[in-house]
């Protein structure tokens, strides 16, 4: 196994909370996990750590802990990023695609009171990878996949149930608006997605 599938491995135990916020890291237990010596673990806490998923924390590693003032800065950069993103999404794809998001509709009405949080933030995240993708464009698509994984870790350490009724207004709206081809719309749903996404997280860790 190499260092950067070791910190795949790692960052998915990290987003999915297997390995929660401030969990110290110990590179002897990880190697015996992965099959591998210390030095493929010491090079994928590196890589992790540039990612921002790990800190130092003396001569250790440490998961990187859940942060507001995190979040406020992804904020920022999502809600420019990110908007003028979906719109070159919608420019870039042709008819095909276009009419393949009417398929995420479906799905997220197909969502009952049996839905986990996992299940209900999957079918948001999956309208933003396809958005992501539909740029034509690997290296924003990276950027934007990037600060979206950070933002899961954050939803799913929310200490209650996310309700189905109001989650999806803005992502069914967002859906509506590429199958329609409606730019404008497009650029104020996904305005307000951002903002209200941060707004319900910061709520529910102040409260």
């Amino acid at each position: 196994m190499t260092p950067r599938q070791v910190a795949e491995q790692l960052k998915q135990k990290i987003i999915m909370l297997e390995l929660p916020p401030e969990t110290i890291l110990n590179i002897s237990e990880l190697a015996l996990q992965h099959g591998v010596s210390r030095t493929p673990v010491k090079e994928a806490l590196i890589v992790l750590q540039a990612e921002e998923w790990v800190q130092r924390h003396g001569s250790h590693f440490m998961v990187t802990p859940l942060s507001l003032e995190r979040i406020k800065q992804i904020t920022e950069i999502r809600s420019i990023l990110e908007v003028e993103s979906n719109l070159l999404a919608l420019r870039r794809m042709d008819e095909a695609t276009r009419r393949s998001f009417d398929s995420l509709r479906v799905h997220i009405n197909g969502l009952d009171s049996s839905a986990t949080n996992l299940d209900i933030v999957n079918a948001d995240l999956a309208l933003h990878r396809r958005l992501y993708t539909a740029t034509r464009n690997t290296q924003l698509a990276k950027v934007l996949d990037h600060l979206l994984s950070h933002y899961l870790r954050f939803w799913l350490s929310l200490p209650q149930r996310i309700e189905l009724d109001s989650f999806f207004d803005d992502t069914l709206g967002m859906i509506a608006a590429v199958v329609n081809n409606d730019e404008k719309a497009l650029r104020e749903l996904s305005e307000h997605h951002v903002a209200r996404s941060a707004d319900f997280i910061v709520r529910i860790f102040l409260t």
